[in-house]
């Protein structure tokens, strides 16, 4: 499974509206710049993260964009199945009555392990997680110029 840009984008938007969390509205061409999305498709992920209650914005001055809810509360898997859509592998797995995929279906309990051990690794991860691997990445990259 590949996530596409709109899942791997929007993961992108969220870190950074965690990151920045308790510092007022963050204002779309900051997010953008910070995590180098396309403002243009940024609003689109936005407007989405917003009707699936990620999110809340406020227009006007002072305006921008917070998160709905503790990062500790936004788990992986929701975002992206918000994004995406399902995350099974193949038809069979995401519908049972799909019998366009009748010859891998002869294989689903393959495709259906993955699927729950995926599924089960990303519900187990949530977005302050993902913000604290990140600062904790940047602490690593720094250079230590001490003497």
């Amino acid at each position: 499974m590949l996530i596409s840009t709109k899942g791997d984008y929007g993961v992108r938007a969220l870190i950074d509206l965690a990151k920045h969390e308790g510092e007022g509205p963050v204002q779309r061409a900051d997010i953008a710049r910070r995590r180098q999305v396309p403002e243009s498709y940024l609003d689109h992920l936005l407007a989405q993260l917003r009707r699936d209650g990620f999110i809340r914005s406020t227009r006007g001055p002072g305006g921008g964009h917070e998160l709905a809810r503790s990062p500790a509360d936004v788990r992986l898997l929701d975002v992206l199945e918000s994004l995406e859509g399902s995350l099974a592998p193949i038809g069979c797995v995401a519908d049972v009555t799909d019998s366009g995929q009748e010859s891998l279906c002869g294989q689903r309990w393959v495709w259906q392990g993955i699927y729950e051990n995926m599924r089960e690794r990303l519900s187990g991860v949530t977005l302050a997680e993902l913000v604290e691997h990140e600062r904790d990445h940047e602490r690593d990259a720094a250079v230590n110029y001490s003497i």
